[in-house]
């Protein structure tokens, strides 16, 4: 008889989404609700008329952030958000709708509650972070 070790994996976020498919559906549904929700709207009139730049900037950058690809950084280098931002007037009711919209999408895709929580709670740190004026 040997003596082995077990070997513990922790899954990383972006496999606990689902991969590229979960983190699209997740920046997706985050956009769609942009649009539809009347609560959003100061933060959806910080983005431009089309949203799919930003749909695709916001899906590159979660997916590394994530644990999956880097492409963000590959193409744009560090993501400096907060001076990314600099330019747009980030208020705390804009960061607030912000987190309207990404609560309810997490919410509706991510069935694990603690991890749902987690992930919450992380951008919602993030989000006070971007609040500029």
């Amino acid at each position: 008889m040997t003596n082995q070790i077990p070997t513990v994996t922790k899954a990383i976020p972006y496999e606990l989404l689902g991969g590229e498919a979960g983190v699209r559906r997740l920046v997706n549904r985050f956009y769609e609700l942009m649009d539809e929700l009347p609560e959003a709207y100061e933060v959806r009139r910080l983005h431009p008329e089309s949203l799919s730049n930003s749909a695709q900037n916001l899906f590159e950058y979660l997916s590394g952030w994530f644990g999956g690809p880097t492409m963000y950084t590959d193409k744009k280098g560090h993501p400096r958000m907060r001076m990314r931002h600099a330019p747009y007037a980030v208020t705390t009711s804009a960061k607030n709708e912000w987190m309207l919209c990404m609560s309810q999408a997490l919410t509706e895709q991510v069935e694990d509650i603690a991890f749902r929580d987690h992930l919450i709670v992380t951008f919602a740190g993030l989000a006070d972070h971007m609040v500029n004026r």
